[in-house]
């Protein structure tokens, strides 16, 4: 919370933007990009790397949009689940149609959508119908046969002949996807397949964010991409295959490496060569080139282990995610020598709601101020601790109410007796939307809606878990929140 910038995110763009310039001259005509991570909103390398702009990724395909085009890459298995994107709360299929949007808006060229491992999913054809019908072009891959043990089938007309060679146009074809295990890595090398049968030279390579080769395995920021990966049971490694090919040592993590001998076996089925000698060679992150400070870098990796920790902990006690990822979590923590009261806001917020007897919640100002507020009969604690936040950071008396009950009670009124809610105290966004009306006639008010801009990036901790309106606030404010893994109530619904 000190604000101090630890990575210079203007100098990664240029060298990143260089370094891909640099691999696509290598193949001489065209090159197969995996993008890894995300594109958009990229918060996790923000929070780990301070300095870190969360579209980075924008910046560059901006500056090589003459150059590049995109294909979106979804799996059909994903649809089908429904699987959330957790940082943004939306669906991969919704967070797909988010991504063509906003890359739209910047002028960056989309070619197509691929949905993956296709096997007749229902849901997977309701989404290729809704894009087809909206002007998008969508391509359909179904199983790789052979993959991953039988070489000579996955590279021939029964394996990636089989899928449907997409068309495109641009020299740097960029793979992206909502999230892992969307299927980047066989598309990129299925039209490597393709690419080579029709005699057009292509090559491929990997732009993934984290792990960073060139830190130390228990480099902080490298443990924190394992914290944020524990569900998928990634582990970094040190890179075999670069060592004992270059007798250096670099970072790469298990499914790469372990998936290496295939992909390198593929490539040299296709070229005619070995293309290269291990998987960090198939990379061109210049990540760790550009941090300025590693102290401030270290400290924000061993806070976001640390959130990474809590969450785990609230997932396992909704039973949504398993002991071996809460356990990996723990692990870590033990190895950093971490505590959970070395997260500022834990202690405020456990201490309050002790002294009130109610949920409570703290926020941790950019200046170090840490501000509490607890649940009360007309709203939770999320809400009363925005409130008193923004209060301060206005320089309004504590004692000054900002929203008047006239205002609040008809609100509770309508949730309860008329649309039938079992739990009418006002969540967060309510509160937000009874301070914007509040606004318009009470400068007080007004002055104080105006900073809620500055909780963006600022820490809080609540005492209990909150619920899903109020963690979506929360998320689009940018306030990081944890919980302590408990529900505030026996209830087991809410509405």
């Amino acid at each position: 919370m000190d604000g101090k910038i630890g990575f210079n995110n203007e100098e990664y763009v240029k060298q990143q933007s260089e370094k891909i310039k640099e691999r696509l001259s290598m193949f001489g005509g065209k090159l197969y990009l995996e993008f890894g991570g995300k594109l958009f909103d990229d918060w996790h390398a923000s929070r780990v790397l301070p300095g870190f702009d969360v579209n980075a990724k924008i910046k560059l395909l901006t500056n090589l949009s003459d150059q590049a085009e995109l294909i979106i890459c979804i799996s059909a298995p994903s649809i089908e689940a429904s699987k959330v994107r957790d940082d943004v709360g939306i669906t991969y299929d919704m967070d797909a149609l988010r991504l063509i949007d906003d890359l739209r808006k910047r002028n960056i060229y989309i070619g197509s959508v691929v949905i993956t491992q296709y096997t007749g999913q229902p849901s997977a054809d309701v989404f290729k119908n809704k894009l087809t019908m909206r002007g998008v072009r969508v391509y359909v891959h179904g199983l790789t046969q052979g993959y991953p043990n039988d070489v000579q089938k996955i590279v021939s007309d029964e394996g990636y002949g089989a899928n449907s060679y997409i068309e495109t146009t641009r020299p740097l074809v960029v793979v992206t996807a909502p999230g892992p295990g969307s299927g980047k890595l066989a598309t990129c090398l299925s039209q490597l397949y393709h690419e080579n049968k029709r005699g057009i030279k292509a090559g491929y390579a990997k732009y993934e964010t984290f792990p960073v080769w060139n830190l130390p395995l228990q480099h902080p920021v490298n443990l924190a991409y394992e914290a944020a990966t524990a569900d998928l049971k990634d582990v970094n490694m040190i890179d075999p295959y670069h060592l004992s090919a270059y007798n250096i040592t670099a970072v790469n993590y298990n499914r790469d490496i372990e998936v290496f001998p295939v992909v390198r076996a593929i490539l040299k089925r296709i070229a005619g060569h070995d293309v290269y000698n291990s998987p960090t060679d198939m990379g061109v992150n210049m990540i760790g080139n550009c941090i300025t400070d590693d102290e401030v870098v270290r400290k924000a990796a061993c806070q976001e282990i640390i959130r990474r920790y809590y969450k785990a902990l609230c997932g396992y006690k909704r039973g949504e995610a398993d002991y071996a990822t809460l356990n990996k979590n723990e692990m870590l923590m033990h190895t950093l020598g971490l505590s959970s009261t070395d997260r500022p806001v834990v202690k405020p917020a456990l201490k309050k709601a002790e002294q009130s007897n109610a949920s409570a919640v703290a926020i941790q100002l950019k200046n170090g101020t840490i501000v509490t507020g607890k649940a009360s009969k007309l709203m939770n604690s999320t809400s009363s601790c925005i409130l008193n936040s923004i209060k301060v950071l206005a320089g309004i008396s504590d004692e000054m109410l900002l929203i008047s009950p006239i205002v609040l009670e008809p609100i509770i009124h309508l949730k309860k007796d008329i649309l039938g809610s079992r739990y009418p105290v006002l969540t967060a966004e309510e509160v937000m939307i009874a301070l914007s009306i509040s606004a318009a006639t009470n400068p007080t008010a007004a002055l104080a809606i105006k900073q809620l801009c500055k909780l963006r990036g600022c820490e809080a901790h609540s005492s209990d878990i909150i619920s899903s309106p109020d963690a979506t606030t929360f998320r689009k404010l940018g306030i990081n929140i944890t919980c302590e893994p408990q529900y505030p109530t026996k209830n087991l619904y809410f509405k």
